[in-house]
């Protein structure tokens, strides 16, 4: 006997047909996209990476010297030290305080949701005039004791530390507050009933259950950490500098993103491919680290 098919089924079938045929048509704009915007900038910057030029039409080609160069590089290594060391102290910083913003305001404290809307604000301001704000701001504190932002690498470094924090804490804060509030009810009621206090509870439960709101938040701040650039510019610039006895000058508060730019737009010209090398380099960090960071954390998640 010949089954018959359920007319609503049959109508299904005939709606999402032309919606199939017309999937391209929405994809392929998306996928052209991509390839202007990233694939043929990326390749492009690849190449150059290998030559040495003055415009993207006038190169000759140097093969891997501007990689020994960049490597060579006495500022380039002190960046790239200091930003990870940047990138540490701001990772641990921010999630941790984030969490704890986050955790607070879970706990149906009366105008939460006034806080989490104070928190979130300095994420709505821009990179620069963000840096400009602080920096008059610290210039105001400092002032009184001598000192100056730009004059002290100290003060600097816990300068964007203290910047970066202000802005992307109330950012985290969401992504945590969505976390915390995922966790099951009926697992935080058993560990109550087995006698568990707060402490156990966040470490046992409550943590486990937010993993994937730490990676998250941890992928984030640390490809945040080590691509900083607006606002170490507008902070910092660098300063203040250090002089080599050869003539050359390592800036004490100049992170990666910022000694490309700085490489690039220099007053040396022919030093462009260098540069390109060494955004090359900085990407291959910036991914491996992010990617052996995603790994880890993600080995860590409760399993669903």
């Amino acid at each position: 006997m010949k089954r018959r098919r359920d007319p609503a089924a049959v109508n299904s079938d005939i709606i999402r047909r032309p919606i199939q045929r017309c999937a391209p048509i929405f994809l392929w704009p998306m996928v052209a996209a991509f390839c202007i915007g990233f694939i043929w900038p990326f390749a492009q910057g690849l190449f150059l990476s290998f030559t040495k030029f003055k415009t993207t039409s006038k190169w000759t080609w140097v093969g891997l010297d501007n990689y020994v160069k960049a490597l060579a590089d006495e500022s380039f290594r002190y960046s790239f030290g200091y930003t990870a060391l940047y990138a540490i102290v701001s990772v641990i910083l921010i999630n941790v305080l984030a969490f704890a913003v986050a955790y607070a305001l879970t706990q149906k404290i009366k105008g939460a949701n006034l806080f989490r809307t104070v928190f979130f604000m300095p994420n709505l301001i821009g990179g620069i005039v963000l840096g400009y704000i602080w920096s008059m701001i610290f210039d105001g504190l400092l002032s009184g004791y001598g000192k100056s932002i730009l004059t002290d690498s100290t003060w600097g470094f816990w300068g964007l530390v203290i910047l970066m924090c202000w802005q992307q804490i109330g950012y985290m804060m969401i992504i945590y507050i969505a976390g915390l509030q995922a966790v099951p009810e009926d697992m935080l009621e058993a560990a109550k009933i087995d006698g568990a206090n707060g402490w156990q509870t966040l470490f046992k439960v409550t943590i486990p259950n937010v993993m994937p709101s730490i990676t998250i938040c941890m992928f984030l701040t640390l490809s945040n950490g080590f691509k900083l650039f607006d606002q170490n510019l507008a902070l910092t610039g660098g300063y203040p500098y250090i002089i080599n006895p050869d003539g050359t000058s390592v800036h004490t508060t100049e992170m990666l993103a910022l000694n490309i730019y700085n490489t690039f737009y220099g007053q040396n010209t022919g030093a462009r491919g260098v540069a390109q090398a060494k955004a090359v380099l900085f990407f291959i960090l910036v991914a491996g680290l992010s990617i052996l960071q995603l790994r880890a954390t993600r080995d860590k998640e409760v399993a669903a």
